[in-house]
């Protein structure tokens, strides 16, 4: 009969104690890298949250316009987007960033549309509270509706009118597919390309080559229409929030348009025509990460001396 060796004295099975003692050992590095990770978490969630949403980034750029009169070169034209008045966003928060605009004196204030997130018409009610702590914001303020203009399913032209309402009583000029000529600046307004009442073809035909022209478009897939082929000039849009959450080196994991080209700030389109899209100042959840919220103050040059 085989005899079972008995377990020598720095066998670690012979020690239940020691055995039980380096398995803990070899856990705590494992646990340390737990601990340390879910705490990274909740300082960046917490970030996202509280922080990053009201962190407002004021980017400041040169805006070359073909034709551009020399009386005109070194004004100052501010572009706001996608306040989203509503359940998410807090009016004191809006308000006093609408302060600080008006503080600059701009010649020209461009609203790129979204001005509510639709949850009854005390909505609109608030942006007319909100608009009345801050006009006027600038010496002319022009403005294109969003999306969410359009109350649910982005259809109810009652909501849309109702806006513009509101837009108005504080001056504020509403361009739905309209054309002005602002001081020798063109300006084209756009309705939503998600609304009942897109219609390109009715406003861009209006565009008078020899002035220098800036577009109003809320979603920037519309100017992948062909009406937008012969456009020269800049669109400014938002729509997207910039992603509203991106991680560190990599696309946005969500956007609201088809062409993925389309996240933020500036996107040639061609000769003599760009893109630009605001990041927007409010949100539909209340999170941000690597998306600050934006205004976009531009100085006027000449095209080709930016």
């Amino acid at each position: 009969m085989r005899s079972t060796p008995e377990p020598s004295e720095g066998d670690p099975k012979s020690h239940p104690t020691s055995l039980k003692s380096s398995r803990l050992m070899a856990r705590r590095p494992f646990l340390k890298c737990l601990g340390w990770t879910g705490g990274a978490g909740l300082i960046a969630g917490a970030y996202a949250w509280k922080v990053e949403p009201h962190w407002v980034q004021w980017v400041r750029r040169p805006l070359p316009l073909i034709g551009l009169p020399q009386g005109l070169v070194g004004e100052k034209v501010v572009q706001l987007s996608d306040l989203h008045v509503g359940p998410q966003v807090e009016l004191s928060y809006l308000a006093n960033v609408l302060r600080k605009v008006a503080s600059l004196r701009p010649r020209w204030v461009l609203l790129s549309g979204d001005f509510i997130t639709y949850d009854g018409l005390w909505v609109v009610e608030s942006l007319d509270r909100l608009l009345g702590m801050v006009s006027p914001l600038g010496t002319r303020v022009f403005a294109c509706l969003g999306n969410h203009d359009y109350g649910e399913n982005w259809s109810q032209r009652h909501v849309g009118d109702a806006v513009g309402a509101i837009l108005a009583r504080h001056s504020i000029e509403v361009l739905r597919n309209q054309s002005v000529v602002s001081d020798g600046l063109q300006l084209i307004g756009l309705d939503d390309y998600w609304g009942p009442d897109f219609n390109p073809g009715k406003a861009l035909p209006q565009r008078d080559p020899s002035l220098p022209c800036i577009c109003l478009c809320h979603n920037p897939d519309a100017v992948d229409e062909q009406v937008f082929v012969d456009f020269r000039g800049w669109v400014f849009s938002g729509h997207t929030h910039g992603g509203q959450c991106r991680p560190p080196f990599l696309p946005p994991p969500m956007l609201p348009v088809k062409n993925r080209q389309y996240v933020a700030g500036e996107v040639s389109l061609g000769p003599g025509k760009s893109l630009y899209i605001n990041r927007g100042l409010g949100h539909l959840i209340q999170a941000r990460f690597n998306v600050r919220p934006e205004v976009t103050v531009w100085n006027l040059v000449q095209a080709g001396k930016a």
